[in-house]
């Protein structure tokens, strides 16, 4: 598998882009499994990720082989690999094994398509709107990344031979996701002191706790069961000796009748009036509820608390933040795939949602969990992971 890590077939991407961003899709050309206004996604460049998602993917199963599903729709390729790779299954049939191969290529191959053709989106919105990321800029992003990652440079070889990637495949990543946050930056994502305040006033509950208050109770069927608990009580016998005996309540009935960190409305009405009223040490009772007659103590206050404007707005500006930067990336996606659907083409065997006239296949098993080749949410990610996804 190791001509698969060649990457020069996407060397020239960024700069087909831009010369053909106004040009029609001219059809898929070649060998490519799909065009993008004309720009083609070659079988070789698509081979080479998937082989990067088949080596993540195997890494959640530490001594699991790596199977490159990547010769649709025979996979003959795939089920060679499998019989090398696994000589026990030598009595399993090429049909089975089929099945298999097909199942991998379907759960891998649209992550690999999306990341591939909506990198060429981004591309070709980012020139529409003249922004441009230059090589010393990749560079200089590179080089930040992975001083903060790894302290050696033995570290990040190692990361390549793990990840089954190069380091073309690295600065490809940090390239896209130069581009991505500059298309990013040309939404709104400041917060303002003014959203702030609003956003508090509006969610104060979140900032403060309640007053709680821990409380002794006996629940029973009758007002003389809790006339008889009661007299117990006053009469020197433990709350563990009466709950045990008198109560019904099957939560507190072997803990001593102890409840803690009420809250107001937590508990029957009658039982949540009297005792948030009901001062501390006080045997209270009997109070006649709807699960039946109760006896309570409260035995401790904890009061609310609030925080101020101040103390919650770093908090606020985080929540704030991270909701503009979701917003700014949905309306990124959402305008590359207007610009950029009605000229994807792909073939049948690879065709996914970011594909022209792509139907979605009638819903079938969910498929296991894999890792991607698509790209991380930031520079130092990007760098050191190749699992997350947009």
């Amino acid at each position: 598998m190791k001509s698969l890590r060649s990457i020069s077939a996407l060397g020239a991407f960024f700069v087909l882009a831009a010369v053909a961003i106004s040009a029609c899709g001219s059809g898929l050309q070649g060998n490519s499994v799909a065009d993008v206004a004309g720009n083609p996604i070659t079988t070789r460049a698509f081979n080479h990720w998937m082989y990067v998602a088949a080596k993540g993917q195997a890494s959640q199963s530490p001594g699991q082989p790596v199977i490159v599903p990547s010769d649709p729709p025979n996979f003959s390729n795939c089920i060679a690999e499998v019989r090398k790779a696994i000589p026990s299954l030598k009595k399993t049939t090429d049909k089975q094994l089929q099945a298999d191969c097909k199942q991998l290529f379907t759960s891998l191959s649209s992550q690999v398509m999306d990341f591939l053709v909506k990198t060429y989106w981004y591309q070709a919105d980012a020139t529409k709107m003249h922004l441009s990321v230059t090589d010393a800029q990749v560079q200089k992003a590179f080089d930040a990344a992975k001083k903060q990652a790894f302290s050696t440079d033995t570290q990040f070889q190692s990361l390549l031979t793990s990840t089954g990637q190069t380091l073309q495949d690295i600065l490809f990543r940090v390239r896209r996701d130069q581009i991505y946050m500059k298309l990013i930056a040309k939404h709104p994502t400041t917060v303002t002191a003014a959203q702030i305040a609003t956003y508090y006033q509006s969610h104060q509950s979140q900032f403060g706790t309640k007053e709680a208050r821990d409380m002794r109770i006996v629940l029973t069927k009758t007002k003389a069961q809790a006339q008889a608990a009661k007299a117990a009580l006053q009469s020197g016998s433990s709350w563990a000796e009466v709950a045990k005996k008198y109560s019904i309540d099957p939560t507190t009935k072997n803990k001593g009748g102890q409840l803690t960190g009420v809250t107001s409305g937590q508990q029957d009405a009658a039982l949540n009036q009297a005792a948030f009223a009901a001062p501390v040490n006080k045997l209270t009772g009997p109070i006649q509820g709807q699960f039946g007659t109760y006896l309570f103590e409260v035995t401790k206050i904890t009061p609310s608390t609030q925080k101020t404007l101040a103390q919650a707005s770093a908090t606020i500006k985080q929540t704030l933040t991270s909701q503009l930067q979701t917003s700014a990336q949905t309306a990124v996606d959402a305008h590359a795939k207007q610009d950029w659907l009605t000229q994807t083409q792909c073939r049948a065997l690879y065709a996914m949602a970011d594909c022209k006239g792509y139907k979605a296949p009638k819903a079938t098993a969910t498929a296991p969990a894999t890792s991607t080749p698509a790209p991380a949410s930031s520079t130092t990610a990007t760098a050191t992971t190749t699992t997350t996804s947009k």
